[in-house]
C-alpha cells in the first residue's frame, strides 16, 4: 500500500468476507500481527505499530505495520513502517519496540536480530512528522552486555523518571531467572548498560510475575502517583500459548541516593488479563501539559494487548493453522485501556473514546437469557442487595453451546463486555479484562445468561458518522 492510499480501517473491515473478522478493532485486512509496537501520541495522533507479515497467515519475517487515529475511533493504515534489511542488524526480523520523540524527531527503537537464533540488539530507526516515512540505516544502541550471567535479551521500553530519560529491556539469566536490564538514554544512539535492575529473585515478583524471560517489559505511573511496571511471562516451550499469560507489579520509583539511578520497589501484583488470548501488550505514558499532550486533566497511561488466533482452550472452539491459512490473517489488537490503581491493585477500563462505537439499543433491563447480536456492547448490572449465580456469555445453543464466558457479580458491581466477531473483552469495574477468543459458525447466535438480582443492557456495535 502506497502512502496516498489510506484507507479507513474500520470500513474496510465491515465488508470482510470472514465473519470471524473483527470489526472495530483496526487491522490490516490480511496477514499476521501480533505485539503491539511504538505506541504513541505525536503530533496530534495516536500511532499505533505491531509486528506484522503481509504475506502470510504465520509468523515471520516481521515488519511493522502502522494505523493512526486523531480520536482512538477513526483509524487509517499506512505503508508498512518498518522492514528487515538484506546484511543489516534487523535481517531476521523487525522486532518489539518503542516510539519516542527525540528533540521532536519521531524515533523507534526495536530489537533487531541479525540472524535467526542470535542475539537481539536496539536498532534506531527514525521517521517523518507524521510517521508514515522511515529511515533506517541499521544504527545499533545497545548490543547484547557482555555479563555472561545475561542469556538473552529482548523488548526495549524507555521511561522518564526525574527529568532523565532511561530505557530497559527484558532478559533471562543463565541460573534461570528472569530480569530487567536497566540502560541511561543521554543519547538516543548510545545507551549505557547500567547493570541488572530487578529480578525474579524478589520475592514480589516471583509470586506475581513468574518467568524464565521477561517480554515486553512496560514501567509507567498512573494518575494516583502508582508505578505500574508489566511482564509478558514466557516460559520455554510457549509457542504462542503463554501459560503463564501477563503480570504486573504495582510500587514505587526512587532514586538510589549513591549514583542517582531509579530504584523499583515492588509491594503488590497480579495478573494484568484474566483471559488465556492475551499477551505482549505495550503501555503509553500520556504526559498532559505537553506540546504533544492528548486531551485530559492528568497524567494516564493506555494499553493496548495482543488477542493471538488459536486452538481454543478451556472448551472453547478454536481454529486450525489450516482454517487460518484458509481465512488469510491472524491476531487481533485489544481496545485501548485505560489504567489505574484503585485500592492498591491494578484496574483497568476501556478507553471512553470506544462509547463511540455505541449504536442502537437492542434492549434495556434485561433479565434471564438475551440474545445478542454478533457486533455488541453490553452492560450488566448486578442488584444493589444480592445477586445469586454466574453470568454467562455462551456461544450456540443446547448441548452444544460453548461456555465462553463465565464469572460471578457481587452486589452493585457492574460488566461491559464487547462482541466483535470473534473477539470478547470484558471489562469488570475495578479490576482487570478478560480478553477472549470464540468463533461462531454459521447459524450460531450469542445468548447472554443472567442470574437473579442482574440486569443487562444492550447496544449493537456501529461506525460512527
Amino acid at each position: 500500500m502506497t502512502d496516498l492510499a489510506l484507507f479507513d480501517s474500520l470500513l474496510a473491515a465491515s465488508t470482510h468476507p470472514d465473519p470471524a473478522f473483527p470489526r472495530f478493532h483496526p487491522r490490516p485486512a490480511q496477514g499476521w500481527i501480533n505485539d503491539p509496537n511504538g505506541i504513541s501520541y505525536i503530533n496530534g495522533r495516536y500511532h499505533v505499530f505491531f509486528q506484522y507479515n503481509p504475506d502470510s497467515a504465520r509468523h515471520s519475517q516481521i515488519q511493522w505495520g502502522h494505523v493512526s487515529s486523531p480520536d482512538l475511533v477513526r483509524w487509517e493504515e499506512h505503508s508498512v513502517a518498518l522492514s528487515p534489511q538484506a546484511g543489516g542488524p534487523d535481517s531476521a526480523g523487525c522486532w518489539t519496540g518503542v516510539v519516542t520523540s527525540d528533540d521532536g524527531v519521531p524515533t523507534a527503537a526495536y530489537s533487531g536480530i541479525k540472524d535467526h537464533g542470535g542475539h537481539s540488539q536496539v536498532v534506531i530507526a527514525r521517521g517523518s512528522s507524521d510517521l508514515v516515512t522511515w529511515k533506517q540505516d541499521g544504527h545499533v544502541a545497545a548490543s547484547m552486555p557482555a555479563d555472561p550471567l545475561v542469556t538473552a535479551v529482548r523488548d526495549p521500553f524507555i521511561f522518564r523518571f526525574n527529568g532523565a530519560r532511561y530505557a530497559m529491556q527484558g532478559a533471562g539469566l543463565s541460573d534461570g531467572r528472569a530480569a530487567l536490564l536497566l540502560y541511561t538514554v543521554e543519547d538516543m544512539d548510545s545507551w549505557q548498560y547500567q547493570g541488572i535492575w530487578l529480578t525474579t529473585a524478589d520475592p514480589v515478583a516471583a509470586q506475581h510475575t513468574p518467568a524464565e524471560i521477561w517480554e515486553c517489559p512496560q514501567l509507567v505511573q498512573v494518575p494516583s502517583g502508582e508505578w505500574v511496571m508489566m511482564f509478558s511471562l514466557w516460559l520455554s516451550g510457549d509457542d504462542h500459548e503463554h501459560a503463564n499469560g501477563v503480570g504486573h507489579l504495582i510500587g514505587s520509583l526512587t532514586s538510589d541516593p549513591a549514583t542517582g539511578l531509579p530504584v523499583f520497589m515492588p509491594s503488590s501484583g497480579g495478573k494484568s488479563d484474566l483471559g488465556r488470548d492475551f499477551y505482549a501488550p505495550q503501555i503509553v505514558q500520556l504526559s498532559y501539559g505537553s506540546a504533544d499532550a492528548a486531551p485530559g486533566s492528568a497524567p494516564a497511561a493506555l494499553l493496548w494487548g495482543w488477542a493471538n488466533e488459536g486452538p481454543g482452550r478451556d472448551g472453547r472452539r478454536g481454529r486450525t493453522q489450516e482454517e487460518i491459512d484458509d481465512a488469510g490473517w491472524s491476531g487481533v489488537l485489544t481496545h485501548p485501556r485505560v489504567l489505574s490503581v484503585v485500592d492498591g491493585a491494578l484496574a483497568v477500563s476501556p478507553a471512553p473514546e470506544v462509547e463511540a462505537y455505541r449504536g442502537a439499543s437492542v434492549v434495556t433491563g434485561a433479565a434471564g437469557s438475551v440474545a445478542l447480536p454478533g457486533f455488541a456492547e453490553v452492560l450488566v448490572r448486578g442488584d444493589a442487595n444480592s445477586v445469586s449465580g454466574a453470568v454467562e456469555l455462551l456461544l450456540g445453543s443446547g448441548t452444544d453451546a460453548q461456555v465462553v464466558y463465565s464469572g460471578s457479580l457481587a452486589a452493585g458491581e457492574e460488566l461491559r463486555i464487547f462482541l466483535d466477531a470473534s473477539l470478547v473483552e470484558v471489562y469488570r469495574a475495578g479490576s482487570v479484562a478478560t480478553t477472549l477468543r470464540a468463533y461462531p459458525a454459521p447459524g450460531e447466535e450469542w445468548q447472554l445468561t443472567l442470574p437473579a438480582g442482574t440486569t443487562a443492557d444492550v447496544w449493537e456495535l456501529t461506525l460512527p458518522a
